[in-house]
């Protein structure tokens, strides 16, 4: 039995970088010398065990055959026979294809080192199409090099494309597709995930909206924006979608599975974005914004709106979001309870909230 570091792991500490995960590969051994020596076992395609100390991933090795379209058409083969370079041939790219030995010593049978050192994300075989997921992985993976130098050589892109003019990401579930999309929007550069994407054609399948020109650079440009600050997965997707007409965003969030939070503010921001762009005067006419705020629910969605006010500060004019901004402090001033001691009751104090909110926001808005 043969145990070796595998994967990121080993391209990661090639590169000086901060290794987050360890992940091994056990060759030459079966399932029951496995649990034998107290790991447990939690993988239910194929056999994954945690170290009973570490609780670190050991799989053992494996090939794979697709025998069917889509993420699930796969036979998992895993015996002791299987050899490293057989289960390392199965991996996506030369760069996570390397492996190292208990005493250090470098497997690279694919030249993953050499890739590595030219800055190059190369697909290891021919094997790489047999799993559509990997073109987005490929992409995500050029947004996280990119700082770096990294760019993924002609070969590999001419062999996604094939992949996409075969209808291979139609087979892809809107879990899988947003699960990648989610990782990509916290790289370091997300944009880049868009652009190859984009420039392979992926984007006419996974988000068709984006592959007008003035939307996509729109959203690139707020999605840089955010990915500068601290902020969430739902601020950087809306931001994406920001110049998409309203019901087009929240119809594809809700296509792609998007989590609720994420649906929400895509809908919030795309529908402000769209209010502000067609306010002419620089100063924001009152009543519209209170409509506004009672679309985004302030009055019980305070933490929301504040995400909204930063998404909107990297897509729409400063000088509207600090209106904004104002003008929901303020109107949230109002205490209904005030209101109530002075009478107010039912509908009367509903009409009493809204136009002591109005003239709070007038005031507030006034040159």
């Amino acid at each position: 039995m043969e145990i070796y570091l595998v994967g990121g792991a080993v391209r990661d500490g090639r590169l000086g970088i901060p290794i987050k995960d360890r992940d091994w590969v056990v060759v030459g051994a079966t399932p029951e010398m496995m649990k034998e020596l107290g790991y447990r076992q939690v993988g239910a395609d194929f056999p994954v065990f945690l170290h009973p100390k570490t609780g670190e991933e050991y799989a053992l090795a494996r090939t794979e055959r697709k025998q069917g379209r889509g993420y699930h058409g796969f036979t998992v083969y895993s015996a002791p026979d299987v050899t490293l370079e057989e289960d390392l041939k199965r991996r996506d790219l030369t760069i996570n294809a390397m492996a190292e030995s208990q005493n250090g010593t470098l497997v690279d049978p694919f030249n993953g080192l050499a890739d590595l050192e030219q800055k190059t994300l190369r697909h290891v075989s021919e094997a790489f199409t047999e799993d559509p997921l990997r073109i987005l992985r490929t992409a995500r993976f050029a947004a996280r090099f990119y700082p770096l130098g990294f760019s993924i050589c002609q070969e590999t892109k001419d062999l996604m494309r094939t992949m996409i003019r075969n209808g291979e990401l139609e087979d892809l579930v809107p879990e899988r597709i947003w699960q990648e999309v989610q990782r990509a929007l916290h790289e370091q550069t997300p944009g880049v995930f868009f652009e190859v994407l984009q420039e392979l054609g992926a984007l006419d399948v996974l988000i068709p909206e984006l592959t007008n020109n003035e939307n996509f650079r729109a959203g690139l440009q707020a999605l840089e924006c955010l990915s500068l600050q601290k902020s969430s997965t739902a601020q950087r997707f809306s931001a994406l979608m920001c110049a998409i007409p309203e019901p087009k965003a929240t119809a594809r969030a809700k296509a792609m599975k998007c989590p609720n939070d994420c649906r929400d503010l895509t809908h919030l921001v795309c529908l402000y974005a769209e209010w502000l762009s067609n306010c002419k005067d620089t100063n924001l006419p009152a009543s519209g914004v209170l409509d506004m705020l009672d679309q985004a629910d302030l009055w019980r969605r305070s933490e929301r709106f504040e995400q909204l006010l930063a998404t909107l500060a990297c897509t729409a004019h400063s000088d509207f979001v600090e209106q904004l901004s104002t003008a929901a402090q303020v109107a949230a001033g109002v205490n209904p309870q005030d209101l109530l001691k002075q009478g107010f009751t039912g509908k009367e104090l509903g009409n009493a909230i809204r136009n002591e909110r109005l003239a709070r926001i007038t005031q507030a808005l006034t040159p």
